[in-house]
């Protein structure tokens, strides 16, 4: 088996030319996921119920549209939802779920799941081979795809994208040769595909600004970035380019904020190619593009979970009236729909700050990702049964909307993948220097140090927590603990750094309060948060006009039993009790509420 090149999985990547204004004094990396283990038993449930889920896949189903397309016998029965016969991106959660299944192989080893991974793979090597073209729909869809643009067709190089995103995972995380050839030869399909292209229809191609663009693109530039690193073919670094479009990346280079009407995951995930093109080039325009891309989100579009999307101001869509867009910057208020923060941006905006991070080691990127880890990823399932939403409501009152486990919607695809890396950019480091970036019960494997690093404590139902080192022999690093901004005001690192023997700890003791955040563009309208927790409060009362200032609200907060997530207000006639919305499962909530 070739050797895993693991500095390219999952961010944990190598940093060339950074600028010197973000430059750190050594490279980071994220630990493997396989290095660290969750001890934590509710988040270890979380996992559970995404793994029951993966298991439970007829793998055969899945193939079922690859084979007749490529004119091999199925006997399976037709999934249904996004992946039914009759729907243009079938063949999606294919590409999620190798992907996942990759992740949890690389992880832990098991034999029956090596084997499902093995067998998904061979046979879209065999359905591939039989006319050299891979994909659960027929080629002819790239036709009306560069006939139409905007049109006839639902983004068949999205699908792509998953697909192939998929089976390099399969490589790099579970050393499955026969994927790498398979992606390879994905990869130069594409290529002729695009080489045949005129410059302008290429360009209009590529054009994605209108709403619910049916030629998006997924991150196809991502992936061939990722492709060319492993490789070396400047074929695939030519594509890589190509797929990185001008429109969007200029403007973004030069700080301006054009996010206003896009589809968010759309571009999203170009941004996060961006990124990666720069970690296998060193091209600064990459580098610009995204750090000024991410300033311009949290500053402007993004609600108290770091999350973003919703209504479209000019809604020409069924969608867009309220969901899936990029509203206008600074203007939130009227966008409180049933259906904003779409799960699948929410899981890429966490790797977008992790690919911040890696580059900078600058705390804010960390806590924005610890953020969105508690309040916009582990909101979106179901605690009693690993269901999933699409969005994640966060207005007044609101309920989660559970997609049904046979619906095999995009989201219910990225958060498959997302729920199998719960403990991913938790733990990084520098040769001598060791980053905690969330104070989560959890066990490291510092391998090329003969480090074992050893946190407990319940956080973040409590505010203790206790890092132990396990050592065989005295050695010196410093070890860097994120201090939140809801600790302090601002993010900040605490340093430890000393010769450390076996058995050494670090004692955290942090001090978590009320703080209500404000809905951009409303100072009336706020979110109550205590320390990293997003609170909901329970019930299907509406919550537009409580009776209290911003002043008053606060004092009348009270913490009832923190260790079991139990808040309350006290309300002059009445108390209304709050929650961790990631504890809120099918009961009514509200979020967002009305002060005077």
């Amino acid at each position: 088996m070739k050797r895993i090149n693991f500095r390219l999985l999952f961010l944990t990547l190598l940093i060339v030319q950074i600028p010197h204004q973000w430059a750190t004094a050594q490279t980071l990396h994220e630990f493997p996921l396989a290095d660290v283990q969750l001890t934590t038993a509710w988040l270890q449930e979380r996992e559970r119920l995404d793994t029951t889920f993966l298991n439970s896949v007829d793998v055969d189903r899945l193939l079922h549209c690859f084979r007749l397309t490529a004119g091999l016998p199925s006997e399976a029965q037709p999934l249904t939802g996004w992946e039914a016969p009759s729907i243009g991106l079938r063949g999606h959660f294919t590409g999620h779920y190798l992907s996942a299944l990759s992740t949890l192989v690389f992880r832990y080893h098991d034999a029956a799941q090596t084997e499902r991974l093995r067998y998904l793979i061979d046979e879209l090597g065999r359905c591939q081979q039989a006319n050299g073209y891979l994909s659960a729909f027929p080629e002819q869809d790239f036709d009306t795809l560069e006939k139409n643009i905007t049109f006839g067709v639902w983004a068949p190089y999205y699908t792509l994208h998953k697909l192939m995103q998929g089976l390099l995972d399969a490589y790099q995380l579970a050393g499955n040769e026969t994927s790498l050839t398979i992606v390879r030869r994905m990869a130069d399909w594409a290529c002729q595909r695009m080489e045949r292209l005129a410059p302008e229809l290429r360009e209009r191609l590529l054009e994605t600004r209108q709403a619910n663009p049916a030629n998006e693109t997924g991150a196809m530039n991502e992936v061939l970035f990722r492709l060319y690193a492993v490789t070396g073919d400047k074929t695939y670094l030519a594509l890589a380019r190509t797929f990185s479009p001008e429109w969007l990346l200029k403007p973004l280079e030069h700080g301006e904020d054009i996010l206003s009407g896009l589809h968010a995951n759309t571009h999203l995930v170009l941004v996060n190619g961006f990124a990666q093109g720069y970690e296998q080039t060193g091209d600064e325009r990459y580098c610009r593009a995204t750090l000024n891309f991410w300033d311009m989100l949290l500053s402007g579009h993004t609600y108290v979970n770091g999350s973003s999307s919703g209504p479209r101001p000019n809604a020409t869509t069924r969608t867009s009236m309220t969901a899936e867009h990029w509203g206008e910057a600074g203007h939130l208020s009227n966008t409180l729909s049933t259906e904003i923060a779409e799960s699948c941006v929410s899981h890429n905006t966490l790797r977008l700050a992790s690919y911040l991070f890696s580059w900078t080691g600058d705390a804010r990127y960390a806590d924005a990702a610890q953020n969105l880890f508690y309040n916009a990823v582990l909101p979106v399932q179901s605690p009693s049964n690993g269901d999933v939403v699409y969005h994640l409501p966060l207005g007044t009152p609101r309920t989660k909307k559970y997609l049904n486990p046979t619906d095999f919607y995009c989201c219910s695809g990225s958060s498959t993948e997302a729920f199998t890396r719960l403990a991913a950019g938790t733990y990084w480091h520098t040769d001598t220097v060791l980053y905690v970036n969330r104070l989560m019960p959890s066990v490291l494997d510092w391998k090329e140090r003969g480090i074992r690093i050893e946190q407990t404590g319940n956080f973040p139902m409590d505010s203790v927590v206790s890092i132990k080192v396990h050592t065989r022999k005295r050695q010196h690093f410093s070890l860097r603990v994120l201090i939140p901004s809801w600790e302090s005001g601002k993010a900040r690192y605490q340093t430890y750094s000393q010769q450390w023997r076996d058995g050494d700890e670090v004692r955290i003791v942090l001090h978590p309060r009320f703080r209500l955040e404000t809905l951009s563009g409303d100072p009336r309208r706020v979110a109550v948060c205590y320390g990293p927790l997003l609170l909901a409060f329970e019930g299907g009362e509406e919550l537009a006009e409580l009776p209290l200032k911003r002043d008053e609200m606060l004092q009348a907060l009270r913490v009832d039993n923190l260790a079991e997530g139990r808040f309350s207000l006290q309300l002059p006639d009445q108390t209304l009790h709050l929650r961790p919305l990631f504890t809120i499962d099918r009961e009514a909530y509200s979020v967002y509420v009305g002060i005077q």
